[in-house]
């Protein structure tokens, strides 16, 4: 009883992330989709793309299920170059709707095996599993990933939420949002100051601590 409980409820928070991570490329145009937002270059499609690949791998060859359409090996350097973005040829039609074939292999996948079926992750240092921990590694992904889609569409036009119905949008030019900023930004500099120790944004020849990578 308890195996399908937990094998239903990762399942049910999976689709959920999955339509988050999605709904992140809503109404942006195609360049903004497509183009690098951070210093390595991560991008709103290139997100999708790599999760598409991640869940045919996981949900494919590692429970010997492999996944119909072409997709790289986990083993191709070829992969790991393009998988995190698009490439001139590929549009956002094709990306997403390699996405959502990935779903549906992965779904049958979940629907076919028990929550302890064996598996095998060849890239992992344990390579045995079970169905459960490739599920939980999933979610994992996928939520960490609609958590970079989601900064980064706040840095496009100011939205975010996980859908329409949460969605909300911050425009610079309003008053309360800049002051909110300006706020933060106070106490930011306040405790940096009060610490001799932490080099402050204002002083020249040392840095600040940057972003967590991803």
């Amino acid at each position: 009883m308890i195996d399908e409980f937990a094998k239903q409820y990762l399942h049910d928070e999976l689709r959920w992330m999955r339509e988050a991570l999605l709904w992140k490329l809503d109404g942006v145009s195609e360049y903004d989709v497509r183009r690098p937002l951070t210093v390595s270059g991560t991008n709103l499609l290139g997100l999708v793309k790599h999760v598409a690949y991640s869940g045919a791998r996981y949900f494919g060859e590692v429970f010997d299920r492999p996944f119909p359409d072409t997709v790289p090996r986990w083993d191709e350097e070829a992969a790991w170059r393009n998988e995190h973005w698009a490439m001139e040829h590929e549009s956002r039609e094709e990306v997403v709707g390699l996405y959502r074939r990935v779903w549906e292999h992965a779904d049958a996948t979940i629907g076919a095996l028990a929550v302890d079926a064996p598996g095998r992750v060849p890239w992992w240092p344990e390579p045995g599993v079970k169905l459960f921990n490739v599920m939980i590694h999933m979610l994992g992904e996928t939520t960490r990933h609609a958590g970079h889609a989601d900064i980064l569409r706040e840095q496009l036009d100011g939205t975010v939420g996980s859908d329409s119905n949460s969605a909300a949008r911050y425009d610079e030019g309003d008053e309360a949002v800049r002051a909110r900023r300006a706020k933060i930004e106070r106490a930011a500099r306040a405790w940096s100051q009060s610490e001799p120790s932490q080099p402050g944004p204002s002083q020249p020849g040392r840095s600040s601590p940057g972003p967590a990578q991803p």
